[in-house]
């Protein structure tokens, strides 16, 4: 039983090592904004807080099994069991009723939440057809940032023999930046690929 229980330990056990963002966050990143921003408190330095990852799954009212679809999809995604986001209001003509399940989301911090960032940028975002950069203009007045994307296909976790079925996602990254710019600086320095401001209408 000892053997065992050891075992299942060590298969849940986090992996040794300091993730590459992180590492790159503090040895790069910080110093780097500290300049920019003219101060020597690291509490005044943006940092990452946690990342919000949601799949929306309308369909979900007539077909649950989209939505099982979803979570699994999440989950691999993630490295994290998601939580299923339920419906706020009822709306006939959706046959939508409250706290119907209609979607599902995970919220990343510490090491999962600098390896997803890791995975976005190094692996996902570049897979992505005819990808030109992230709009530099979804941010919410509160230092936090939104992306979308269309399909979970972009990233290589997924066997698209198994997922089939689109299913596209929205990723919030929560920081602790208190304006827009200050968000805009720390995301860029960590290797989020936003566009230039002029070219955002593009």
């Amino acid at each position: 039983m000892a053997k065992k229980t050891k075992a299942a330990a060590a298969a849940t056990a986090e992996p040794a090592g300091t993730p590459r963002m992180l590492e790159h966050y503090v040895s790069t990143v910080r110093p780097k904004l500290a300049e920019a921003l003219g101060t020597s408190n690291p509490h005044a330095i943006p940092k990452l807080e946690k990342i919000v990852v949601n799949m929306g799954v309308g369909v979900a009212v007539t077909e649950k099994k989209f939505l099982e679809e979803a979570i699994g999809a999440l989950a691999q995604i993630t490295g994290q069991k998601p939580v299923a986001t339920l419906s706020k209001a009822a709306v006939a003509g959706f046959k939508l009723r409250e706290n119907l399940p209609i979607g599902c989301k995970v919220t990343l911090r510490g090491r999962r939440m600098y390896e997803f960032f890791d995975r976005l940028v190094s692996v996902a975002l570049p897979r992505v057809r005819d990808f030109r950069g992230l709009s530099s203009t979804a941010f919410d007045g509160h230092g936090n940032y939104s992306l979308g994307l269309s399909e979970q296909m972009v990233f290589p976790e997924i066997n698209p023999d198994k997922f089939t079925r689109p299913q596209g996602m929205n990723i919030t990254f929560v920081t602790t930046a208190r304006t827009d710019d200050a968000c805009r600086r720390f995301l860029l320095a960590m290797g989020l690929p936003l566009k230039k401001e002029g070219d955002a209408a593009a």
